[in-house]
């Protein structure tokens, strides 16, 4: 038998009030249209649910006996849709942001914190991620959105860009002569280099325009981590090149950046989401804040 919840929800209308004017009033339908839905319940059932006069309208004893299992079941039913509206709203205030472990420590606590006391109602979730990772977590739908460079290009991901960064060196800060805004990629000619992992797509980056510079330089070690290449320049290992949105990291650290010229090698800070899929609200407006706030920082620095 297919019942509607309509019919059972007019049935529990007509038990309460016991009038069907009363009864259609509450359910928004005029008294004919009610009793038409009674009248269907009761056939599909094959019996009476209320006895009727010109006065009075009462239950019958089936009706009585039904209108328990009616009232639990409806009762049931809207405490869960309750239930899954209030999840659904929450889930819409919440988004998920992916970074490199960099970022999200340096850069997105103070950024979150200062947009929350415009937006207090978005709740976002930092996932600190770096690599291939970042683009995956996207296409698989467990991020809505990764914060990076990404220099290889993924079908359906859609790339919107965030800030124009720049290539730059670290040393140690321990003699003054070497505190300058800009150095030539042939000045690192034979420099003791630190540097990331072979594989790791910024390293990549990096020695694809040391070759084409033709630097040969020593190198010292290598390590998985950004912060970690930048700890072991300031232990004085050596001299490391950096693009220039790990400035955050550098701030507590005794070492000095300079950026690289002749040539200048830029190279994009963007956000990422899957193409054909709607970002929760409030996105695109943390999107644009942090455009800003980066601007902020990278102008103090000296960067733009």
């Amino acid at each position: 038998m297919d019942f509607t919840s309509k019919q059972f929800r007019a049935f529990l209308l007509v038990a309460q009030h016991r009038s069907f004017s009363r009864a259609a009033e509450a359910l928004y339908i005029t008294p004919s249209g009610l009793s038409v839905l009674i009248r269907e319940l009761e056939a599909q059932l094959g019996f009476r649910l209320f006895n009727r006069t010109t006065r009075h309208v009462g239950l019958t004893s089936y009706g009585n006996e039904l209108l328990g299992v009616v009232r639990e079941s409806l009762e049931k039913v809207d405490r869960t849709i309750s239930r899954i509206g209030r999840s659904a709203a929450e889930a819409s205030l919440s988004l998920s942001v992916g970074a490199p472990p960099l970022i999200a420590a340096n850069v997105l606590p103070e950024a979150i914190k200062e947009f929350r006391s415009n937006c207090p109602d978005l709740h976002i979730q930092v996932c600190d991620v770096g690599g291939e990772a970042l683009t995956q977590l996207v296409e698989q739908g467990k991020l809505d959105m990764s914060l990076g460079a990404f220099f290889h290009p993924a079908p359906g991901i859609r790339r919107t860009p965030l800030f124009r960064f720049s290539l730059m060196v670290i040393r140690p800060d321990n003699d003054p002569v070497l505190r300058r805004a800009s150095t030539t990629w042939s000045a690192l000619k034979g420099e003791p280099l630190i540097s990331l992992t072979p594989g790791n797509v910024i390293q990549e980056f990096i020695d694809k325009h040391l070759a084409r510079a033709g630097v040969s330089v020593r190198r010292r070690a290598a390590f998985n981590y950004l912060d970690t290449v930048i700890a072991m320049v300031e232990a004085g290992e050596g001299v490391a090149i950096i693009p220039s949105f790990v400035l955050p990291a550098c701030r507590n650290r005794t070492v000095v950046m300079s950026k690289l010229i002749n040539p200048v090698v830029n190279l994009d800070f963007s956000r990422i989401s899957l193409r054909g899929k709607r970002l929760p609200p409030g996105a695109d407006d943390f999107t644009t804040f942090l455009q800003g706030y980066i601007a902020r920082w990278a102008g103090r620095a000296g960067i733009l």
